[in-house]
């Protein structure tokens, strides 16, 4: 069972999970397509996790942390409109998030989540 502490609308400070399970990590997501916005990308990474995750079996709410880059911290609030609206309530992982050069100039951000299989 997944365990969430301290648990807000955007994130959780503490996530623990049983190790009986199957961790899923997903490798760093990007837009495919580069030329929208911070939120347009975000939504775009967001529909990528969401059948990455279904692929392994798993879900939105079986997420128990994730890393974000955005090459603009200016861009948080954006980002996290979009992010806050995808969360399941009461399922919001342990999270961060930096401002961070991506290896091509058009990403606005990328994504890793890791997930757990029950």
């Amino acid at each position: 069972m997944i365990e969430r502490l301290h648990t807000g609308t955007r994130m959780s400070q503490v996530v623990t999970f049983p190790l009986s399970g199957r961790l899923v990590v997903l490798a760093g997501q990007v837009a495919d397509n580069r030329t929208l916005d911070v939120a347009g990308q975000t939504a775009d990474v967001l529909a990528k996790i969401e059948r990455l995750l279904a692929d392994a079996g798993v879900g939105k709410k079986d997420i128990v942390s994730a890393n974000i880059w955005l090459t603009d911290i200016s861009t948080f609030d954006e980002m996290n409109a979009v992010w806050d609206a995808w969360v399941p309530a009461g399922h919001a992982p342990a999270r961060a998030c930096v401002e961070s050069r991506l290896a091509d100039p058009n990403l606005k951000i990328e994504i890793q989540v890791h997930a757990l299989k029950a």
